[in-house]
């Protein structure tokens, strides 16, 4: 199917076994060899590619079941990072379900030696795929952007001066990383990104957190940009996408706004072919925004929830992608759901059975929309 015609995504995590959770605890105790947990992970890897295809969806990942977070491409494959000591700001975490008010730090680990590049994570993932995927499989990555999180003063300064240095020495291990994937055979990559929030969330301005680049939205978009243009730069034709959210940690929240101070900017500057955007609740606002996206690009619509088991409407959905067509051409549009369902390997507040109708929820509205 040509990707510019794959109406029915979902960002990329999935729920995890239990028994793969385990297996990780235990392995990391010195109790289950590398070898059984390796197994343990292609067998949930199959299995998330089955429930992909099972529902209908058009474009696959391994459901990120390889990975503790969404970061771990960061955390677990990148040399330099120490455990975190002092204590910073921490993002508040909102659960909705429960009007529940959460903290967490956003990483535990931060900059004490020059980084460098170990074994990619996404690599064992891409060659995966490309043996095991029954349709196109994209890669996903946290933007190095994110990377500002982890930067601290008293002691990453020591190693690179700003905040801005370190990113930039991520990007460059991204880079080496994106050749492979490439040579890999890779042909979809989507860069996961919270960087772009402290530009519309005051409350994430205030607070050192991963969204913290002291609002310079160039930078966050340039260095965006040097790592799609790498891409594309070993491969012509590569789909690039970039994912939006607010925060996805067991069902809760981090930061909240609309699009609209960013949008011309970057709908209009950021050269993805496809955004993924959430739009699950009042939190993102509305669609006028989307009246900045150029004709040359998709927007995938993350109407479906990811956080709450309760199931969404197709005439709902319906009436929502009514409301965004009067912004952007429906030719121009796709579904999703807002965010993985699995951003951290503890899951969000569903079970397997909501996650698989979640799915098939948006395969079926997609089908009726666009055919």
């Amino acid at each position: 199917m040509p990707k510019a015609t794959i109406r029915a995504e979902h960002v990329g995590s999935m729920l995890r076994p239990a028994e793969l959770l385990t297996a990780r605890a235990e392995h990391r105790r010195g109790r289950l060899p590398a070898e059984r947990l390796r197994e343990l992970e292609d067998a949930a890897a199959t299995a998330a590619l089955k429930l992909q295809q099972d529902t209908g969806m058009q474009v696959f990942t391994d459901g990120e079941v390889r990975r503790d977070d969404f970061m771990a491409a960061v955390v677990e494959t990148v040399g330099g990072l120490v455990p975190a000591e002092e204590s910073a700001a921490r993002p508040r975490w909102h659960r909705d379900t429960d009007n529940a008010e959460l903290e967490g730090e956003v990483a535990s680990v931060t900059i004490g030696a020059p980084l460098y590049r170990r074994t990619p994570l996404s690599l064992t993932e891409a060659r995966w795929l490309a043996g095991n995927s029954p349709g196109p499989y994209k890669i996903t990555m946290a933007s190095p952007t994110m990377l500002a999180g982890f930067w601290r003063p008293g002691v990453s300064d020591s190693v690179y001066p700003t905040r801005q240095d370190a990113v930039a020495a991520l990007a460059e291990i991204y880079r080496q990383d994106i050749a492979e994937l490439t040579a890999a055979g890779v042909t979809w990559l989507q860069l996961d990104s919270l960087a772009y929030w402290s530009n519309i969330d005051p409350e994430a301005a205030r607070m050192r957190r991963v969204t913290d680049l002291h609002g310079h939205l160039g930078q966050v978009i340039d260095t965006d940009n040097s790592l799609i243009r790498a891409a594309r730069s070993q491969r012509p034709g590569m789909t690039v996408a970039m994912h939006f959210c607010r925060g996805n940690m067991r069902s809760a929240w981090s930061v909240q706004g609309g699009y609209e101070p960013i949008a011309e900017r970057v709908f209009g500057e950021v050269e993805v072919d496809r955004f993924l955007l959430e739009y699950d609740t009042e939190r993102s606002g509305g669609f006028e925004p989307l009246r900045f996206v150029p004709p040359t690009k998709t927007v995938v619509l993350g109407l479906v929830s990811s956080k709450v088991a309760e199931l969404e409407s197709v005439d709902t959905l319906r009436r929502r992608i009514d409301e965004a067509s009067q912004y952007i051409p429906l030719e121009q549009l796709a579904l999703s759901p807002q965010c993985g369902f699995a951003s951290t390997s503890q899951g969000n507040l569903l079970t397997v059975d909501d996650q698989r109708r979640k799915l098939e929820l948006v395969a079926e509205t997609a089908r009726l929309v666009w055919g």
